[in-house]
C-alpha cells in the first residue's frame, strides 16, 4: 500500500534512540540524568509532531526540516524547562503592591536572613532551651504579638482562612454564628465566608440586609443555638450611599450580654496607622484589641508585610481552646515561616523602622519624586535601544494596594508607557512576561505601562535588559529573510 504524503512526512521524524546515540547527546548525557534527557527527546518530538498535524501543506517540508542540528536546541530548551524551578522570580511592574498572584508582600532581608539560618541546621522549633524539654512552635511568636498589640494570647496558622475556620470549628461547631448579610464576602480564589463557616461544622445565620444591619438585627437573631457573633472586614468590597453597619464596640457589648465570643475576621491586619503616611484609614489590629472583641483573626502577608499566615490574636480563654484543637495541628505553620515571621514582627519595635525598611510597607509609602528618579534611571538605561518603532514615555498614573486591603485608595506613581508603533501591545506584554525574569506588567490604551512603585530598584538593569532582549528578538522577526 503506497503511503499518503502526510504519512511520508511524518515517518521522516527520528526515533528516540537514534538521536540518544548522536555524540551532542551522549555529552549531555554526561551532565543530566538518561530520565531527563529522554523526556527531552519526546517532548521535542511531540511538539514537532503536533506542529506537522496542524500544517495542511506537506510538501514545503524537507530532509533538512527534520535534521538534528534543528532539533538539537529545541532538545537543549525541553532539558533547560525541565531542571529550571516552576516557582520563579519575577518583575512586578504592575503596580499592584500587594499582588495575590505574584506572592503578596516581599519580605526583608532580615527575615530571608533568619529563614536561611534556620533552615540550613537544626533549630529550638519545639524545644525549650531554658528548661531542657519539648516547647510550643508557637511561643516564639506569641509574646511580640501580644507586646505589639496588646492582646492577651496568640496564636498562628497557616494562612486567615485556615484562621478562620479553626476559631469557627472550636468554638460554633453544631451551632448558629450570626453574621451581617453585608459581610458574607468572597476571599481570594473564589473561597467564600459561607463555605469556609460549613466546613468548621458551623450554621450561617444571616441578619440585615446587603446594604445596612443594625444591632437590633443581632439582637433578635440570638437563640439558644448561637455560639458566637461574628464581624468580617469586608476587604475589596464596598458598600456607598445608604450603607450602615454595627461596629465592633457595639456588638462587643452586645456579645457580654449574652455572654457569647465575638470574633473579627479583619483579613489584611495592620499594625501602624497609616494615616500619618498620607494613606487612607485601615482599622489597626491594636485598635480592634482594645474595643474587648475576643478573638481577631488577619493575614501574615499583607499589611502586615511577612510571610503567608494566618494570625489570631484575643482573650486568653478562647485561645486557649483553640490550641487544644486538632485541626491546630493540621493547620500549623512550619519553621521558615515562624522565622520570617518573628524577623518581620521585630522591626515593628520601631515604627520609623519598620515604614522605611518593611518593602510592603516602604511601597505604599514611596513619594512621586523617589519613583520619578527610579523611572528616569529605566529611561536612561533604554536610551539608544529604541527607535521610531517604539515611544517611550514618564508620566504619572496611579498603583493600587491589592490584596483586598484599602479597596478604594489610589497611589500617585510614575509609570513608563511603551508604545509600539509597528507591532501590537499585546505581542510586546507577551514576549516581556516570557522572559527571563519574567516582566509582568499591564496595558492601558494600546500602551504597556510598567510602574516604577513595585519595581526594586535592583530590578531596573533586569528591566532594562529584558526590554532590549524582547525589542531585538520582535525586530529580527520582522526582517525578511536574505
Amino acid at each position: 500500500m503506497s503511503l499518503t504524503l502526510h504519512q511520508q512526512v511524518l515517518r521522516k521524524i527520528p526515533r528516540v534512540d537514534e538521536i540518544l546515540s548522536r555524540p551532542e547527546m551522549v555529552d549531555l548525557l554526561k551532565v543530566y540524568s538518561r530520565n531527563v534527557i529522554v523526556e527531552a527527546i519526546r517532548k521535542g518530538l511531540r511538539q514537532l509532531r503536533e506542529d506537522l498535524l496542524r500544517r495542511k501543506d506537506f510538501s514545503q517540508f524537507g530532509d533538512d526540516f527534520f535534521s538534528f542540528e534543528r532539533l538539537y536546541p529545541i532538545f537543549q530548551k525541553e532539558v533547560a524547562l525541565q531542571i529550571q524551578p516552576r516557582l520563579r522570580q519575577v518583575i512586578n511592574a504592575t503596580g499592584v503592591v500587594i499582588h495575590t498572584n505574584l506572592g503578596r508582600a516581599p519580605l526583608h532581608p532580615s527575615a530571608l536572613k533568619h529563614l536561611m539560618d534556620i533552615s540550613k541546621t537544626y533549630s529550638n522549633l519545639e524545644y525549650d532551651i531554658e528548661f531542657g524539654k519539648r516547647g510550643s512552635r508557637y511561643t516564639h511568636v506569641e509574646e511580640i504579638l501580644c507586646r505589639l498589640s496588646g492582646a492577651e494570647s496568640a496564636l498562628v496558622v497557616n494562612n486567615n482562612a485556615g484562621a478562620v475556620l479553626l476559631v469557627l470549628n472550636t468554638l460554633a461547631e453544631g451551632k448558629e454564628v450570626i453574621v451581617s448579610r453585608g459581610e458574607l464576602v468572597e476571599i481570594g480564589g473564589a473561597f467564600r465566608i459561607p463555605d469556609v463557616m460549613k466546613r468548621s461544622g458551623a450554621s450561617l445565620r444571616e441578619v440585615g440586609t446587603t446594604n445596612r444591619t443594625h444591632l437590633n438585627d443581632y439582637q433578635k437573631a440570638i437563640v439558644a443555638q448561637t455560639a458566637l457573633l461574628l464581624k468580617v472586614h469586608t476587604s475589596n468590597f464596598r458598600v456607598m450611599g445608604f450603607a450602615s453597619e454595627v461596629s465592633l464596640e457595639d456588638l462587643v457589648q452586645l456579645g457580654k450580654q449574652h455572654q457569647l465570643p465575638v470574633v473579627h475576621d479583619l483579613g489584611s491586619g495592620c499594625l501602624i496607622d497609616l494615616t500619618q503616611y498620607g494613606l487612607e484609614r485601615e482599622p489597626t489590629v491594636q485598635e480592634m484589641i482594645r474595643t474587648g472583641v475576643d478573638a481577631i483573626t488577619f493575614s501574615g502577608d499583607k499589611l502586615l508585610g511577612g510571610p503567608q499566615a494566618g494570625i489570631i490574636l484575643g482573650k486568653k480563654k478562647w485561645l486557649d481552646l483553640l490550641k487544644t484543637n486538632p485541626l491546630t495541628r493540621a493547620l500549623r505553620i512550619d519553621k521558615l515561616t515562624l522565622a520570617a515571621l518573628e524577623s518581620t514582627l521585630l522591626l515593628y519595635l520601631d515604627e520609623k523602622k519598620a515604614m522605611e525598611e518593611i518593602p510592603t510597607l516602604r511601597m505604599l509609602s514611596l513619594d512621586t519624586k523617589k519613583l520619578k528618579r527610579r523611572g528616569r534611571r529605566l529611561q536612561k538605561r533604554l536610551e539608544g535601544i529604541t527607535n521610531q518603532k517604539i515611544t517611550l514615555t514618564l508620566r504619572e498614573d496611579v498603583s493600587q494596594v491589592g490584596g483586598g486591603a484599602l479597596p478604594l485608595q489610589e497611589l500617585p506613581t510614575m509609570v513608563m508607557a511603551l508604545g509600539p508603533s509597528d507591532f501590537s501591545v499585546n505581542q510586546l506584554e507577551e514576549n516581556l512576561r516570557r522572559g527571563d525574569p519574567p516582566i509582568i506588567s499591564r496595558i492601558s490604551k494600546e500602551e504597556l505601562i510598567l510602574d516604577m512603585r513595585t519595581v526594586f530598584d535592583e530590578e531596573v538593569p533586569l528591566l532594562a535588559a529584558g526590554i532590549e532582549k524582547v525589542l531585538t528578538k520582535i525586530a529580527a522577526s520582522k526582517e525578511p529573510p536574505a
